[in-house]
């Protein structure tokens, strides 16, 4: 099997199913559920699952990845993303998804929540009926008919039942009251996983019922709820937050605001745009020192700028400018990110201060267990998904591993044909 250098990464899709990872050490896997054999090993991959352990003499089954210097994690998760590399997943078509699905293989991630801005009725059930007829048309995917890329494991609503006060960038022309009725619509129409409302809006207490009765994650963001209001929210349920710090009331000594429950309540997930620009790197390291690496999401937040040179873009049919990193509306306010999930990982443990092997989990297995998905994703057991990503000593992006399938490869050379 001969790949060349500029084939690889850039026609990941062609890339093959392998047989496993070699070159790994005890001091090299983070997210292991059982120990592997020291001082060195291989890990097996077979139909599409992470296999055994086995020593470093054993033949693999080739093809299979050297990865020795390497540091092995659970693939990356990101639960909310509007776009990349020029999709956007409010454009309700296949290959804007596809395009998202292939830049973000690049970045580590090997699954993602389609996450849709605040709209029309009509273009909101657009694009999740658009993410529903992706998410079937590709569930046998990875395989070798179909795209490696990031798999699409369910949809996002962010809004349209949002705080008024707190519009952020989302189009405050469509920002609603909450409704049973569009809601149910929503549901029959897709895979809605998770939503993000304002919890102290009329009606919500209605919604979020119905969204945990269908087993849908309820996140309180762009809220102007109380401490007490957003206590309540979790109290009844809510389980995670929308980019914490941004578009909800503020911590104050005498009004902890719905960030101050955010960062008390053990019971509640955190969700972090770590790109410098929307949080200060002071306040990350405090939201990390509140939450831990297992109640602390990374997440993107990016939009179909990401990947793309800086220029002029849109948001939810708001104009978007994207200059030194930084995406605003024109008025200035916070757009979405041009963030990538493993930069957001090296950002947080700079700011943080945290070794690679405390913060892993940020990337995965928290967003696992905050969607209640980590049987399947989110740790390396054998069984699971093998959904993996290979860092190297600067945390940056060696491998991505999506479904036993090769879906990304920065140096050929580690590629191995199994006679070495």
């Amino acid at each position: 099997m001969k790949i060349s250098d500029n084939e690889v990464g850039r026609e990941a899709f062609e890339l093959p199913s392998i047989g496993g990872l070699a070159g790994l050490t005890a001091r090299t896997v983070f997210g292991a559920v059982t120990a592997p054999p020291a001082p060195s090993f291989a890990l097996t991959c077979r139909d599409g699952l992470i296999g055994s352990w086995q020593s470093e003499s054993e033949r693999m089954v080739a093809p299979f990845l050297d990865v020795s210097g390497c540091t092995l994690l659970p693939g990356f998760i990101d639960v909310h993303i509007h776009g990349s590399a020029g999709g956007d997943v409010m454009d309700a078509s296949f290959e804007s998804l596809e395009k998202m699905s292939r830049f973000l293989v690049r970045h580590g991630v090997t699954g993602f929540y389609a996450t849709t801005v605040t709209a029309s009725r009509q273009a909101t059930l657009a694009a999740v009926e658009n993410a529903a007829r992706y998410m079937e048309a590709s569930r046998w995917g990875n395989d070798e008919n179909g795209p490696a890329g990031a798999r699409v494991l369910g949809i996002h609503l962010e809004g349209p039942f949002l705080s008024p006060e707190f519009p952020g960038a989302q189009n405050p022309a469509f920002i609603r009251p909450a409704s049973l009725e569009e809601f149910e619509e929503l549901l029959a129409a897709g895979p809605v996983r998770m939503i993000t409302l304002a919890p102290e809006e009329p009606g919500a207490d209605a919604l979020i019922e119905m969204a945990l009765g269908a087993g849908v994650r309820v996140v309180l963001g762009h809220t102007a709820a109380t401490f007490e209001e957003a206590t309540a929210a979790i109290d009844a349920g809510v389980s995670q937050a929308t980019h914490t710090y941004n578009a909800m009331t503020g911590l104050h000594h005498r009004r902890p605001g719905a960030l101050g429950a955010t960062l008390g309540d053990d019971r509640i997930h955190a969700q972090l745009i770590a790109d410098g620009i929307h949080v200060h790197p002071a306040a990350m390291r405090i939201l990390g020192r509140c939450k831990g690496p297992t109640r602390t999401l990374l997440i993107s937040d990016a939009i179909g700028a990401a990947g793309m040179p800086e220029g002029r873009y849109e948001m939810g049919r708001l104009p978007v400018i994207v200059r030194d990193g930084a995406c605003r509306l024109e008025d200035g306010t916070l757009a979405g990110s041009v963030l990538t999930m493993d930069a957001a990982l090296r950002n947080f443990m700079a700011a943080a201060g945290w070794p690679l092997v405390q913060a892993w989990p940020t990337t995965s297995l928290s967003q696992a267990q905050a969607l209640g998905i980590d049987r399947e994703v989110g740790r390396i057991r054998k069984g699971a998904r093998a959904d993996l990503t290979v860092l190297d000593g600067e945390a940056q992006v060696v491998a991505t591993v999506v479904g036993g399938r090769l879906a990304y490869l920065r140096d050929s050379w580690r590629l191995r044909d199994g006679d070495g």
